[in-house]
């Protein structure tokens, strides 16, 4: 679920913006998201979708922006998006 995406990177990215302000494939660290925060917003992510990002997947990449992250959680879960 997209929205629940957009909830959880608000809450945890630590971004200088408001959430409502980020498109769905913009650069999250461009737009302000240090390391620690994308770790913090990955344990949200494992957690909100009972889900674990293998190692492969800890990367810049996987948390690029929040189209990127819910690629994975659908790669991840299939159908948790949906739900």
């Amino acid at each position: 679920m997209i929205e629940t995406i957009r909830e959880l990177v608000g809450a945890h990215a630590g971004l200088p913006v408001a959430i409502g302000q980020i498109g769905d494939d913009d650069d999250l660290y461009r737009a302000g998201m240090k390391s620690f925060a994308s770790v913090q917003l990955m344990l949200a992510l494992e957690e909100a979708f009972e889900i674990e990002f293998p190692e492969e997947m800890l990367n810049r990449q996987t948390f690029r922006s929040i189209a990127a992250i819910a690629r994975a959680v659908e790669e991840l879960a299939p159908g948790k998006l949906a739900a």
